[in-house]
């Protein structure tokens, strides 16, 4: 079926016209709730004002609250619960006043407000709120889970009180990306309950534990998708298996039991097998027995949906009918005595029924997601005009509450639909709709929905990918969306970098804070931008646009090829006519092609997709000169990012160890690193080109110095020559302190504040081995220290090679050179030198930034 035009002018005023004639209808309900909300706001202040409130008026308005929240609304339950609080407050009753605010928990989480739940339930537990944590500073770190774990031994859990405060706080955790934390609580209020004997606390407990190994078992899942590295795809697959099997025994558990629960676990122990269902760790998993028992069981018995609290019903239908939809969706799936049609058919007989609770409700973001999921059944029954007008009916309703996290989706869903039915300029507008509505929730949808933290390349890459590739039709070149694609690229790379950090939205902001007006946009830009079945290369001029396609299948196996040879530990000892045949092979595919569009020689800037990003784009040879000796290169996120800053070189801190340290003893930390004693010499001829600096090396390059002196100082230049490793797990990403390792984020809290910080260098460093997308560990350094341009290298380069390059860095530097013509400059002077010629000791350097 065709789809009918889009709905615009018209679908609006009509959803308006609805929304005037239900509240007409609904005047006198209207009317009378109102009279009764004044009467109750007004016995309360007078209650409160009047007379000092008695015990049983604090429990009426602690029952009315959970009264409330059952009905779906959490507005009124947590001023109802903050009434209560006051009540206790005058009665001086201190476990009724934590109490009311561990409730007041539960609405603020409904309302998805989890920032300022943490921090109340801090408040009522007396725990120190810096267990919180916020678009402003790193997750919960090892100092505060130490803590935590020794308050909770402390504390000795004898109350209910206490027990569903923590609770809440593990459920909080949980869902801000803490899932370690929120383990660690569960765990504790597992042995605590057992004193208390109570069997409903004891299985939300169990519930919620099982919740939390899944969002544990999809961390480690996407750990193991995003590298290459044996060792680390080991140990991530191990952890995914124990975390799977851990989460489905537990929904097993509570599944066979008499629970109220019972649902729940069964509903999500149903999507955790079917999000599994093509993957290798859950191979001895018999899954379509498994799924059809859970199944069957649940329709069985749809009543159960009765005994859950009236918009945990909705979401729960909603989530039914959007397992069923996915089993007609995976071919692989054989369940007995089960047809698609009968899935299809009780998917949308519960989805509507899901809608006609939520309009019953008045919950405007319930009736939002039910019009939504109705729109993914319609068009798996092939019926797009009525899958169209729904995800339209869920965008107006999600639209009027902001709700902007349900808006994009389904603005997603709408795209898909026109490009699928060929209306190109309607997917566009809707893709980049889609896009714009994302980067308003993308801090919060990053940094508090753990479901996105890690599955960033299922569930937000793909809306850039999809829209780039839309863009770049392979049988159209228009200049106009090849802007728009380069424009979406960058954007795509800030979410990336912005996801591994798990900041929030800030890198861009950052970024503009930092550039001064004086900086000068390079002239020539090339995109590498790896789609499913091709690349494309464009090359952006200060005049005009040119894009070049690659098919996959060509390029793939010489660009693998190139990447084994320079990440083989005997590379420096291979001859030159056997690497040379793989970078040529390289160079002749990406940049032969576009070699017309460049300049003879000068600047260049690079913007390079995940797949490229390990890439030694210096050591890509023509077959007579690599393109080093042509041009002078960078690389970044973006056109602002590249753009390049002479500045004069000014005071400068240069820090780094020599030698065997307490550091190398941190379980993070490669067994195999080596004591480094040339960076005493890289120390000494930084000084001696700036006799300003200041130096820490070895045991006085310690954190705490480290810090003090960056805190005293204003810095032009930070120096680290130390052992280095850049990964796209954040927590695998450090630079070697004398005492312990500096991650990522202690970095921020150190720099954020310097404005004035024009260049970081990070000598001795090195990517994770076989991690394609160990970039992210220098563009994430980066983008935290706030530094306009930072030094470093792909791999862990010669001692005495690297000292050399770096003075003639700061020579550089120092003469007035662009920190791009000082690094160009140094790595010349390798490569023309009779020990250093080998692309081993130059090619590894990289300037990210300008």
């Amino acid at each position: 079926m065709k789809l009918t035009q889009a709905p615009t002018h018209g679908k609006k005023m009509a959803f308006i016209s609805r929304l005037i004639i239900n509240c007409f209808k609904k005047t006198k309900y209207l009317f009378l709730s109102l009279l009764f909300t004044l009467i109750v706001v007004i016995n309360h202040e007078v209650i409160l004002a009047a007379s000092t409130p008695t015990l049983e008026i604090a429990k009426s308005l602690t029952q009315q609250g959970f009264s409330q929240l059952y009905d779906g609304k959490p507005e009124a339950a947590f001023k109802a619960w903050q009434a209560a609080y006051r009540a206790y407050e005058q009665l001086n009753n201190e476990q009724g006043m934590n109490g009311s605010l561990i409730n007041q928990s539960l609405a603020l989480q409904a309302l998805g407000s989890y920032t300022t739940a943490c921090q109340i339930l801090t408040q009522a537990l007396s725990l120190n709120n810096g267990i919180c944590p916020d678009s402003l500073q790193k997750q919960t770190n090892f100092s505060q889970l130490s803590y935590l774990k020794s308050t909770l031994h402390q504390k000795q859990i004898t109350e209910y009180f206490q027990l569903t405060g923590f609770y809440n706080l593990a459920n909080v955790l949980r869902v801000m990306g803490e899932p370690e934390v929120s383990y660690v609580i569960l765990q504790e209020c597992l042995t605590s309950v057992v004193q208390l004997q109570n069997k409903k606390i004891q299985d939300n407990l169990l519930l919620n534990l099982a919740n939390t190994e899944v969002i544990l078992y999809n961390q480690a899942k996407s750990k193991y998708q995003l590298t290459d590295d044996f060792a680390a795809q080991k140990k991530a697959i191990i952890l995914a298996k124990s975390k799977f099997v851990a989460a489905q025994k537990i929904y097993q558990k509570l599944s066979n039991s008499q629970s109220t629960v019972s649902l729940q676990a069964k509903l999500n122990w149903l999507k955790l097998l079917l999000d599994s269902t093509s993957s290798q760790f859950s191979q001895d998993i018999p899954i379509n027995e498994s799924v059809s028992e859970i199944i069957n069981d649940i329709l069985a018995k749809l009543e159960q949906f009765r005994t859950l609290p009236k918009i945990e019903s909705i979401y729960g239908k909603l989530k039914l009918s959007r397992s069923l939809i996915n089993i007609t969706q995976t071919p692989t799936l054989k369940l007995k005595e089960l047809t698609s049609t009968n899935l299809q058919s009780v998917a949308l007989s519960l989805s509507e029924e899901a809608l006609t609770n939520a309009k019953d409700l008045n919950n405007l973001r319930a009736i939002a997601y039910s019009y939504g999921t109705l729109g993914k059944i319609y068009t798996t029954y092939g019926e797009l005009s009525k899958a169209e007008n729904s995800y339209y009916e869920g965008v107006l309703y999600a639209q009027s509450v902001q709700a902007w996290d349900i808006v994009y989706q389904w603005q997603w869903e709408l795209a898909r639909l026109y490009k699928v039915s060929d209306k190109i300029e309607r997917a566009n507008q809707f893709y980049a709709t889609a896009i714009k509505n994302l980067d308003k929730v993308r801090s919060d949808i990053l940094l508090f929905n753990s479901d996105i933290q890690f599955a960033f390349e299922e569930k937000v890459e793909p809306l850039y990918r999809e829209y780039i590739s839309l863009l770049l039709n392979k049988n159209i070149s228009n200049k106009t969306y090849n802007r728009q694609a380069i424009k979406i690229q960058e954007q795509l790379k800030f979410a990336e970098v912005e996801n591994f950090l798990r900041c929030g939205k800030f890198a861009e902001n950052t970024l503009d804070a930092r550039l001064d007006r004086g900086l000068k946009d390079l002239d020539y830009i090339v995109y590498l931008i790896k789609l499913n079945d091709r690349v494309e290369v464009l090359v952006k001029t200060s005049q005009d646009i040119y894009r070049h396609t690659i098919d996959l299948d060509i390029i793939g196996e010489p660009l693998t090829n190139f990447f084994n040879i320079i990440q083989n530990l005997e590379f420096v000892d291979i001859k030159g006519y056997n690497f040379l045949t793989y970078s040529q092979a390289v160079y002749q595919l990406l940049i032969q092609p576009i070699k017309q569009y460049l300049p003879s020689s000068g600047k260049i800037g690079f913007v390079l997709d995940s797949y490229f990003q390990n890439l030694p784009l210096d050591m890509l040879y023509d077959g007579q000169e690599y393109l080093l000796e042509k041009y002078i290169i960078s690389v970044g996120s973006s056109a602002k990012q590249l753009r390049q800053s002479l500045l004069k070189p000014a005071t400068t801190l240069a820090s780094g160890v020599s030698q065997i340290s307490p550091s190398f003893s941190n379980p993070i930390v490669p067994r195999d690193l080596r004591p480094l004693p040339q960076v005493r010499l890289e120390i000494d001829n930084i000084k001696k080109a700036n006799p300003s600096a200041i130096t820490l090396l070895d045991s006085e390059f310690t954190h705490e110095r480290f810090s003090k002196d960056i805190e005293n100082n204003s810095f032009w230049a930070i120096h680290l020559s130390s052992h280095a490793q850049f990964s796209s797990d954040i927590e695998q990403t450090f630079v070697l302190a004398w005492d312990i390792p500096l991650m990522v984020n202690d970095l921020k809290g150190l720099l954020q504040n310097k404005s004035n910080l024009d260049l970081l260098v990070l000598s001795a460093c090195q990517t994770a081995k076989g991690d394609r997308r160990s970039f992210l560990g220098i563009a994430g350094i980066a983008a935290q220290a706030g530094a306009r341009g930072v030094v470093a290298s792909l791999w862990l380069v010669d001692a005495d090679s690297t000292a050399q390059l770096m003075t003639k860095f700061y020579e550089g530097l120092k003469s007035g050179l662009t920190k791009a013509e000082a690094l160009r400059s140094a790595q010349l002077s390798l490569l023309k030198s009779d020990k250093y010629f080998h692309p081993y000791y130059w090619s590894a350097f990289i300037l990210v930034g300008g």
